[in-house]
């Protein structure tokens, strides 16, 4: 967090390729955060877009004190841009908030009184979803999945609507990885933490930039940046399948031995297909599996910086 007059509220908002949602955005945001009754400032983070977004950032900045835009130098990925965000803000409360304006801006004093009551982390889960049903059963499987494998308590790991206390702000920012899941660390370290729901609206301007592969990624991430499960479970499935293999063997050797069905060379060649076909499998998986870690200390070991700021821009005296 830089040295400077802190806040009550930090409102951080990573955008990337968000020119058509940007002014909707803003004409609901500032209203709320007028009325919240308490100092405030919002921070934008432009994370590499290719579009008109970092100009109509700048023009927000322009025209309000309150606005400040970090301008990084390529797109970081959302998860590290809101890590941008938390660096430079200054709040005592931060909520994060994405610009597509799928949970509207009117949902922040709920969580502002949740953490007036003593939650350090308000977490938030869609009510009424408008997205397709394919994403939200899938939704709810991979909330279920993760929750087992990472040990959480989390409803909905989509929702970036969320609550959190300067404390675990602090705490997030002294870590220093550079593939994390936001929601799930401020869970590890919460002492009180909560979830509330929130209204969810259909997307109506721009598009959405987690495609099917982007959300496979995310929920690897998050998977094995808190958890072991995923590398026991090979481990098991390696045990499993060698019992299995065993007894296949017994099972044929027993048939043919016993019964007289088949020839031995038959026999052999049908055991050492079966055999070959369930090893390949399972080697694939895991070499799959092990990669993902691999992958994850390489990043780590390489201290390459999570994020490079470009500029930032704030107000400079000639709006309100």
């Amino acid at each position: 967090m830089t040295e400077e007059k802190k806040v009550e509220v930090s409102i951080v908002i990573p955008a990337y390729n968000e020119e058509e949602s940007l002014h909707k955005l803003f004409d609901e945001l500032w209203p709320v955060v007028e009325n919240l009754g308490r100092s405030f400032e919002v921070i934008f983070i432009n994370d590499g877009s290719r579009d008109a977004t970092l100009s109509i950032l700048r023009g927000f900045c322009e025209k309000r004190r309150a606005v400040r835009v970090i301008d990084l130098g390529a797109n970081f990925g959302q998860h590290m841009a809101i890590m941008a965000g938390f660096d430079y803000a200054r709040g005592e409360k931060i909520v994060t908030l994405d610009a597509d304006l799928q949970n509207p801006p009117e949902e922040i004093p709920k969580l502002l009184k949740e953490m007036d009551e003593g939650h350090d982390v308000v977490g938030t889960y869609r009510v009424g979803r408008r997205d397709p049903i394919f994403r939200r059963a899938a939704s709810k499987c991979v909330n279920k999945i993760t929750n087992r494998i990472a040990k959480l308590h989390i409803q909905d790991y989509g929702c970036m609507l969320r609550g959190y206390d300067r404390r675990i702000i602090d705490i997030i920012n002294e870590s220093k990885e550079t593939t994390t899941f936001i929601p799930a660390l401020a869970q590890k370290f919460a002492v009180n933490p909560i979830e509330i729901p929130v209204a969810h609206r259909e997307r109506e301007l721009g598009e959405s930039k987690y495609g099917l592969f982007q959300l496979i990624r995310l929920n690897f991430d998050l998977m094995t940046s808190f958890s072991l499960v995923p590398l026991q479970l090979v481990t098991m499935a390696g045990m499993l399948l060698s019992a299995l293999s065993f007894l296949f063997l017994l099972y044929m050797f027993v048939r043919r031995l016993l019964l007289g069905v088949g020839t031995w060379q038959s026999f052999i060649e049908q055991a050492f297909e079966a055999a070959q076909f369930i090893v390949s499998g399972i080697t694939l998986f895991a070499l799959g599996i092990i990669g993902e870690y691999i992958g994850r200390i390489y990043r780590e070991v390489s201290r390459r910086p999570r994020y490079a700021v470009r500029k930032v821009y704030e107000y400079e005296g000639n709006g309100e």
